[in-house]
């Protein structure tokens, strides 16, 4: 089976994702469990990070080993090779897959209830909306152009009226004034930005319409069958490490400079703003992980945009309610 890369993080050189998945991260416990994460080493994963460090995976009786991801890992094809026994993913990449080549996997969770891709520009581009998209030039990497001219069409633009041009995961022609903006992960970028003398300004792709989870959790349907009681476990302790994590979010960045974020090429200080932006896009009333049938209607929705026919039954939202 071969999935396409859709993986769209940003800021992060090769090199740097080298380093950081290398080396897969273990906590010591009983029964064996591997998790395959969808990018290198960063704040998007420090609950689990946490709930390693704290043993809260120990606790739940699951001996964790943490797959990092990066530019050339595909997190679908490690579950389907039977390397992990879960994966970060995100809905497009998953769906696609389920509806067109009729993968077997099940969505059980999403880490993120808003998906953190957005419009970053400089404040004095005036760019706040869609519509302010028009006549100017959007960088946006090949794998996500399909997602912003869904975004587009859905708020009345036409794509053609935007000049999107390829985007080389480097905010330098932002701030030297080659592009009007970008298409970048909000939670990490604008602080970069900051770093190189510039102001940002972004926006979600989400609140404009583009409504997708990212970060799902995902598991082949015989690992549900097979290792469902693991499932509910890893999901209690991710829950327990993520919440800790949310009281402060500056807490544990800096606990980790030597060891789950060594050779990242990040400073501490730009994982502390990347653990607080994100904080608002994952909590919600039910807890992180959380899928009610209204965000769940909203992602196959939204996906349908883009040509991508998602069911309701690719979701498994019954073990969220053991933990």
């Amino acid at each position: 089976m071969t999935l396409r890369l859709s993986r769209r993080h940003f800021m992060g050189s090769a090199a740097a994702a080298a380093a950081a998945s290398s080396v897969p991260l273990r906590a010591s416990a009983a029964t064996p469990f591997t998790m395959q994460a969808a990018w290198i080493n960063d704040a998007e994963f420090a609950g689990y990070f946490l709930a390693m460090d704290q043993g809260y995976y120990t606790e739940e009786g699951l001996d964790l080993t943490y797959l990092s991801g990066g530019p050339d890992v595909i997190p679908e094809s490690t579950i389907i090779a039977g390397r992990a026994d879960l994966a970060l993913t995100t809905p497009d990449t998953t769906i696609k897959a389920i509806a067109e080549q009729g993968a077997p996997f099940k969505i059980i969770g999403a880490q993120y209830q808003k998906n953190p891709i957005g419009i970053v520009s400089l404040v004095e581009s005036g760019i706040t909306s869609p519509a302010d998209l028009v006549g100017k030039t959007l960088a946006v990497p090949p794998v996500n152009v399909i997602s912003v001219e869904a975004m587009l069409k859905i708020n009345g633009i036409d794509p053609a009226d935007v000049n999107i041009v390829p985007y080389a995961y480097d905010p330098t022609p932002l701030i030297q004034k080659e592009i009007d903006a970008s298409l970048d992960f909000t939670t990490n970028v604008p602080y970069t930005i900051a770093q190189l003398g510039g102001e940002a300004a972004s926006f979600l792709l989400y609140d404009f319409g583009y409504t997708i989870y990212n970060d799902t959790v995902v598991v082949t349907e015989q690992t549900l069958a097979d290792k469902r009681d693991e499932l509910v476990a890893w999901l209690r302790a991710s829950r327990k490490g993520w919440v800790e994590n949310n009281m402060d979010t500056t807490l544990w960045p800096a606990k980790w400079a030597d060891t789950h974020f060594a050779g990242t090429g990040r400073t501490i200080a730009n994982e502390e703003f990347f653990n607080e932006a994100q904080k608002p896009l994952m909590e919600h009333p039910d807890g992180i992980f959380a899928m009610t049938e209204e965000g769940i209607e909203a992602n196959l929705k939204a996906l349908r945009e883009v040509g991508i026919e998602g069911t309701r039954e690719m979701f498994d939202t019954t073990l969220l309610d053991e933990i």
